[in-house]
């Protein structure tokens, strides 16, 4: 399926490694104009060397006065991705307030900022749009062998980010703007790879999963490219399982 988002003004978080890089580098292949956002300004100057005409835009999305004064001025959006994560390990026992609120506040708080400032525009200028949560197969059940992740204040957001995306997709539905998520299992990102780095753990956890893989990162770009596109014209309030068959063992 080729997708074409001609016309159209893409905002991205997380946009400086993985899945929100490769989903900027598809969308600008795809016509978009793209805004990418993260917090390191060299994965900004690399990305724009490889995706001429994008815009770049250097925040900690942790810090919501930061992050009201960088996007607040960040003009007419019609499809948002919001990717920027970070992933803290902590058993239960030792999970720290700091960690806990640097976990929700990355991942969990700036979903609904940046979707704020996005949304505001696009009721503003009476167009329908489409947003994308980046969540994970642990918003459902828990990972064995990984349970410091599925325990940690990251594992937490994105159960959370579950209902915020059908609590966004109710209200939001009658502006003619769909929110979804895409759940995807461990993706060979940099991030991902560190999970499989032990043999034989990689070997456990892909015996759990009924293909034997972990996703690529393009499968988890395929399907964000869907739910943005009108291809899923009809489908609000949703998530996509990119988990190799997990949830169905």
């Amino acid at each position: 399926m080729k997708l074409s988002f001609s016309g159209l003004r893409a905002l991205v978080t997380g946009a400086g490694k993985g899945i929100g890089r490769d989903t900027v580098k598809a969308l600008h292949a795809s016509g978009a104009k793209v805004v990418a956002v993260t917090r390191t300004n060299a994965d900004l100057v690399s990305l724009a060397r490889e995706c001429p005409g994008i815009e770049s835009i250097c925040v900690d999305l942790g810090d919501w006065e930061a992050t009201e004064q960088a996007l607040g001025g960040v003009g007419p959006v019609d499809l948002l991705v919001n990717n920027a994560a970070v992933v803290l390990t902590q058993p239960f026992l030792d999970i720290t307030k700091e960690s806990f609120d640097r976990s929700f506040n990355v991942n969990l708080r700036s979903v609904l900022q940046v979707s704020q400032i996005v949304v505001r525009g696009m009721i503003n200028r009476g167009v329908p749009g489409s947003i994308v949560n980046v969540s994970s197969m642990v918003a459902h059940v828990t990972f064995p062998e990984l349970t410091t992740y599925t325990l940690s204040p990251t594992g937490s957001t994105k159960g959370a980010m579950t209902m915020l995306t059908k609590a966004m997709a109710m209200e939001l539905g009658p502006h003619k703007i769909r929110v979804n998520s895409v759940n995807p299992t461990v993706v060979l990102t940099d991030m991902g790879k560190k999970v499989s780095a032990d043999p034989e753990l990689a070997r456990k956890l892909k015996e759990r999963h009924p293909l034997r893989k972990f996703a690529e990162v393009e499968d988890v770009v395929n399907s964000i490219l869907f739910l943005l596109s009108d291809s899923s014209a009809s489908t609000s309030g949703s998530g996509i399982l990119v988990d190799a068959g997990y949830l169905a063992s």
